[in-house]
Parts: structure tokens; sequence; C-alpha cells
């Protein structure tokens, strides 16, 4: 599959086959993370795979309650070492760096013929203790990853020309 192809495929996905992902297939796409640019390549993150199932599970409520957080067969977290990192444009540079890893291991993942989901919506004391993650480390987002249950919903997007302007802002 070529990288359109796997941009075409990649939507969110809700709902998973009880079937886990494969330890090879996994680790191709944690290996697409590791190869994400980063702000002077520093590769400020550690991401936790989240696949024990009573895990999964305690995770659901601290994630708002979102039931389908625990029957992924894993849950990946992007943890930002850096919190307090800016980059020079004034942007917190965690959130931009992880955004870009995380959306690799989505890519990987839709070239993988396996669905993904960005989880945003948690208590971030709550997901923290859950992991582990300490002092000085923050979780900047969450993703789901396994084998989609169900056909894919059309995806609307809107038109470039309402999305795109050229030369300055319009």
């Amino acid at each position: 599959m070529d990288l359109y192809e796997a941009i075409e495929r990649r939507h969110s996905v809700r709902a998973y086959e009880d079937r886990p992902v494969e330890d090879e297939t996994l680790h191709r796409i944690l290996h697409a993370a590791r190869l994400a640019p980063s702000a002077n390549n520093r590769q400020p993150w550690k991401f936790v795979v989240v696949r024990d199932g009573d895990l999964r599970a305690r995770l659901v409520p601290a994630c708002r309650d979102q039931a389908f957080v625990g029957e992924a067969p894993v849950v990946i977290a992007g943890v930002g070492l850096s919190p307090d990192r800016t980059m020079s444009c004034d942007v917190p540079g965690d959130p931009v760096d992880l955004a870009i890893a995380m959306e690799h291991v989505a890519l990987a993942a839709a070239a993988e013929g396996l669905g993904t989901c960005w989880i945003g919506a948690f208590h971030q004391d709550r997901v923290r203790e859950l992991l582990g993650v300490p002092d000085g480390a923050w979780v900047v987002q969450l993703m789901t990853l396994g084998h989609p249950a169900g056909r894919a919903k059309s995806k609307g997007r809107k038109e470039l020309d309402e999305i795109v302007c050229y030369d300055s802002f319009r």
C-alpha cells in the first residue's frame, strides 16, 4: 500500500475485533514512531504500550468512560518528557513532536490494515497514575490500536478552497 492509500484508509476506529495485534506488526508500527521527526531530533518522548486487559479496563473511566478504550487490544500512550519546552515560535514542543510521532503510528497502522483512534478526552492525573508516568512528564495523548470491527464510515472533509490560502491568510 502506498502512502496516499494509507492516508485515505486511516479513520477513527471505535470498535475492535477481539484478537491481538501480532508482535511483529506492533514492532513495525512502533518503529515508524521512532523514525518520526522531532525538534533537534531530541525524541523527547516515551511510548507506553498497554496490552494488559485489566489495565486497559482501568483506563476506561480515566478516559471519560469511552468503552472502546478497553476493547482495543492495544492502547499507546504518547508521553512527553519536556512539558516546559517551548519552541522558538512560542508553541509547546511536546504536543507537536508527539502529534507527528503518533500520526506515524496511525498511518503505519492503516498500512497494516489496522485501525486507530486518537484519544484526547482523558483525565491526566488518573492516566499518569495508572501508567506510572513520573513527575516531570505528561501524557500528551492516547491512541487505541487493533483490528477494526465493521466497515469505515465515509469521512466528510471540507474542500481545499475552504482550508487553504496562498501567500497570506484570507
